[in-house]
C-alpha cells in the first residue's frame, strides 16, 4: 500500500480543527527547509534556534486565531514569517539595513554588497581631510586629549595619566574641544556626514 501524502491544506485544516497532530506533521515536513534558510542567513545556532521557535509560535497563533487565508501556500507564507523575524533580528542588532518587503517573496531582498564605492570613498576621505583640518585649530591642550581619545581610544584615566593632568581636567578638554568643533562646524557651515 502506498504512502499517501496529505497536502499542507489539509493538514491545516485538520490543525485548525483542533488536531495536534496535523501541526507536528507540518512542521516535520518543512522543518530542514525552512530551518536552513534561517541558519543561511544568521550563520548561529542559537539565533537560528530561537528564530525558527518563534516562527512557528507565530504560526500557531496565526493559525488559531483563523486569520490564515492563504490556502495552498502554507510553505510560502511560513518563509515569509521567517524571513520577516530575520530581518527584526538583524534590526535589533544593527547588522542590516531596513527593506521593504515586495509582493514576491526573494532571498536577494536580504543581501548586499557593503563595499564602499569611489564616489562613497571619495566622500569619506574629504570627511576626514575636513575633520582633521578643523582638529588641527583647536588648543593643542584640547586637540592633544581629543586625539587620544577619538584616535587612540584611551580612556580619559589613560589619558589624564599621559598628560599629567587629573581626570577631571582631561574630562574638560574634551568637552571644551568638543564645543568648539561644534561651533567651527556650525559657523561654517561644515557637512560631515556622506
Amino acid at each position: 500500500m502506498a504512502n499517501v501524502v496529505i497536502p499542507d491544506a489539509v493538514l491545516v485544516k485538520d490543525y485548525v480543527g483542533g488536531d495536534e497532530n496535523a501541526l507536528a506533521t507540518l512542521i516535520k515536513r518543512h522543518q530542514s527547509k525552512i530551518y536552513g534558510f534561517i541558519y543561511s542567513k544568521v550563520n548561529d545556532r542559537d539565533i537560528s534556534d530561537d528564530i525558527f521557535q518563534d516562527t512557528f509560535i507565530k504560526v500557531i497563533k496565526t493559525l488559531k486565531s483563523n486569520s490564515y487565508n492563504e490556502e495552498g501556500k502554507f510553505l510560502p507564507w511560513v518563509m515569509r514569517i521567517s524571513h520577516n523575524l530575520i530581518v527584526d533580528h538583524f534590526r535589533r542588532n544593527k547588522k542590516m539595513p531596513m527593506y521593504r518587503e515586495t509582493e514576491e517573496f526573494s532571498i536577494f531582498s536580504i543581501m548586499t554588497d557593503n563595499s564602499p564605492n569611489i564616489e562613497n570613498r571619495i566622500i569619506t576621505d574629504q570627511v576626514e581631510n575636513d575633520l582633521q583640518r578643523i582638529i588641527e585649530e583647536l588648543p593643542d591642550d584640547q586637540k592633544e586629549v581629543l586625539q587620544m581619545r577619538i584616535y587612540q581610544d584611551l580612556s580619559f584615566k589613560e589619558i589624564a595619566d599621559l598628560t599629567g593632568v587629573s581626570i577631571n581636567t582631561a574630562l574638560g578638554r574634551m568637552r571644551y574641544a568638543l564645543m568648539n568643533l561644534r561651533k567651527v562646524i556650525e559657523k561654517n557651515k561644515i557637512i560631515l556626514t556622506n
